[in-house]
């Protein structure tokens, strides 16, 4: 018996579909955090702080994303909000992950980068990647405050941050493009708050 198919057309609905219902769920249970984490994130850049970013894989695209629309432009041109993906620098991960671990490839950039008054902003689909954990850790240690965005139950790194995203899906595509859809929305609060419009 051959494997059964999905008609595309079926399958591209459903798909769409069900990414509408986690971000119609999202707005519904995540509103408030996602209003305080983007007030969070106007606060640093107003008092001089920078935003930084860490995550794996394909949160590590998305900080990059958005450390690039901060710094770029979201909506219009404006001066730069300061903002750093921790996850460009190809030699500094990979001599940090083969001289004194992978876990540590986030933590020893914030205790490097970081300063009280920053916010990271910390990507983990599961919410366990112990290198984004231990960055959190880091961050907290040295004041800097941390807006988690997560899954599910939301994993360790929920209950490590000052502010948790947590999308309600346990699909790792779904979760990664509300991650996205949360990051605009930020980025373009604080474009407007701090630029006007």
């Amino acid at each position: 018996m051959g494997a059964k198919t999905t008609k595309p057309d079926r399958w591209i609905r459903e798909s769409l579909e069900s990414a509408s219902e986690v971000l119609k769920s999202t707005a519904s249970s995540c509103e408030g955090a996602i209003a305080e984490a983007a007030d969070l994130v106007v606060k640093t850049l107003r008092s001089g702080g920078k935003v930084l970013l860490c995550g794996n894989g394909g949160s590590a695209a998305d900080a990059q994303h958005i450390a690039t629309e901060m710094t770029v432009k979201m909506m219009k041109v404006r001066s730069p909000m300061a903002a750093i993906a921790l996850t460009t620098n190809s030699s500094l991960l990979t001599a940090q992950a083969n001289d004194l671990g992978f876990e540590t490839v986030f933590s020893r950039q914030i205790e490097s980068l970081g300063r009280p008054g920053d916010v990271l902003i910390a990507l983990s689909t599961s919410g366990r990647s112990p290198n984004v954990l231990s960055g959190v850790r880091s961050a907290s240690m040295m004041g800097i405050k941390v807006i988690g965005l997560t899954g599910g139950s939301g994993g360790d790194l929920a209950a490590l941050c000052d502010v948790a995203i947590a999308i309600p899906s346990d699909q790792v595509q779904r979760i990664q493009e509300a991650h996205m859809a949360v990051c605009h929305l930020i980025c373009e609060f604080a474009e407007a708050s701090l630029f006007g419009g």
